[in-house]
């Protein structure tokens, strides 16, 4: 885990041409996205990888990655952050930001650290720090194997898409929750790594007319 330092930062949304402020508190957060191993050493079931088990957790919901943060929280005697609803789509779950537990980063948080304390759209030379369709043989790869951000911060460009906790916009979209920074099956000028996306919160893949495969799963990597 890596400790991010907090601070007041502007983001911006393209569609609009609207900056906004956000104040981010200090946190946590793991300097890779979680291997298939951890999971199983946790006791947590995730589908298998064929790619090894270095290689991102794969092909779960963003109300699965949650769960798995949880299970995390119980294992290691910390307070688990989520308290679940009855809609399988998860708009009802809600976090107790006061606990000691592991959760999903917000996506203020996400494009904090990603940024590194940089303003360009990545914090490095594309080819160093993320796998991309030029150049991951179309093949998702072992976590913490390319260059990572000033922070200590491995693909957070590049390799698999990772998920938030937000909600992307619910009185437009409903219970979609965004995801950030791009996989190894998209082509380069889609990494900008600070562009985000969405996705059904109980769902695996992106939605139809966006190519299915590595780039169209999510992935996460959790916080405390």
């Amino acid at each position: 885990m890596r400790s991010i330092p907090g601070r007041e930062i502007v983001l911006r949304d393209e569609g609009t041409r609207t900056d906004w402020k956000v104040d981010v508190g200090a946190f946590r957060l793991a300097s890779y996205r979680r291997p298939a191993s951890c999971t199983t050493r946790c006791g947590a079931s995730a589908p298998g990888s064929p790619a090894g088990p270095r290689t991102p957790v794969t092909e779960i919901s963003w109300n699965e990655a949650a769960r798995f943060c949880d299970l995390f929280s119980w294992e290691t005697g910390l307070q688990p952050c989520y308290a679940r609803g009855d809609d399988s789509d998860g708009p009802d779950v809600v976090c107790d930001w006061q606990a000691d537990g592991y959760r999903l980063p917000s996506e203020a948080e996400w494009e904090y650290a990603c940024r590194a304390g940089t303003s360009g759209d990545r914090y490095g030379d594309l080819e160093e720090i993320a796998w991309h369709r030029g150049n991951s043989g179309d093949e998702v790869h072992d976590v913490a194997t390319r260059m990572p951000n000033a922070w200590g911060l491995h693909d957070m460009i590049g390799n698999v898409w990772e998920w938030c906790w937000d909600l992307y916009d619910p009185e437009v979209y409903g219970p979609y929750r965004v995801f950030r920074g791009g996989g190894g099956f998209d082509p380069p000028r889609r990494l900008p790594g600070i562009v985000p996306a969405h996705e059904p919160s109980h769902l695996p893949y992106r939605r139809p007319g966006i190519p299915a495969g590595p780039n169209g799963v999510s992935r996460w990597r959790d916080m405390v």
